[in-house]
């Protein structure tokens, strides 16, 4: 195996680990706040790696640069915290409570 395949593993097993942190993060914490911290970072992180690791092998194989793919990488870097940013923004509206040990908890709105 050549370094560019070994990289391409590496990129797809980190991707990997990160998508399936972010899942479990979504499953385990404990309030909204919290569970959506989780999967807007991991997730990224892992779907940008998962891309990066696909325009690597098909830049390996066919010699060309797929732009289609650095397209998909940037509206995720940019969507993904834009929309968390949003959810956010409803559940403040929402005045919806997060558990006791949040941190951050005084700039919450009260009733």
């Amino acid at each position: 195996m050549s370094l560019l395949e070994w990289m391409i593993s590496g990129f797809l097993l980190l991707g990997a680990l990160f998508v399936l942190l972010g899942s479990v993060a979504l499953l385990k914490l404990p309030d909204f706040y919290t569970r959506l911290h989780g999967p807007t970072k991991a997730t990224t992180l892992g779907l940008g790696s998962l891309v990066l690791a696909s325009m690597l092998y098909f830049n390996l194989h066919q010699q060309t640069l797929s732009l289609q793919q650095l397209l998909i990488a940037l509206f995720l870097f940019i969507s993904a915290p834009v929309t968390a940013h949003m959810l956010i923004k409803v559940a403040l509206h929402h005045r919806l409570k997060a558990c006791d040990n949040t941190q951050g908890q005084e700039q919450l709105p009260k009733d």
